[in-house]
C-alpha cells in the first residue's frame, strides 16, 4: 500500500490558470512576520514564477505535505 501524495490548486496571475501541483513544486520562505511569509512556484502552464503570501493555513498544509521551509533572518 502506498502513500497518497499531497496536491495542491494554485492560481498563476500570468496566465490566469489553476494548476495542480505536488509538494515537490512549492518553496516556502518563513519570515519574521506574516508579512513577510511566501509560498512560490513555477506556473507549469506557461514557466511564470509565482509567488504568493502564506498566511498560517498554508503555511501548514505545505510543511504538513513535506515541502520544506526555509527560515529567513533579518541580520543587523
Amino acid at each position: 500500500m502506498t502513500a497518497a501524495v499531497s496536491r495542491f490548486r494554485a492560481y498563476c496571475p500570468e496566465c490566469r490558470s489553476t494548476v495542480e501541483l505536488g509538494p515537490d513544486a512549492f518553496r516556502l520562505s518563513l519570515g519574521r512576520t506574516s508579512e513577510r511569509t511566501y509560498y512560490s512556484f513555477t506556473c507549469p502552464s506557461c514557466e511564470a514564477p509565482v509567488r504568493k503570501r502564506a498566511g498560517e493555513r498554508i503555511v501548514e498544509a505545505l510543511t504538513g505535505a513535506g515541502v520544506p521551509a526555509l527560515r529567513l533572518h533579518v541580520v543587523r
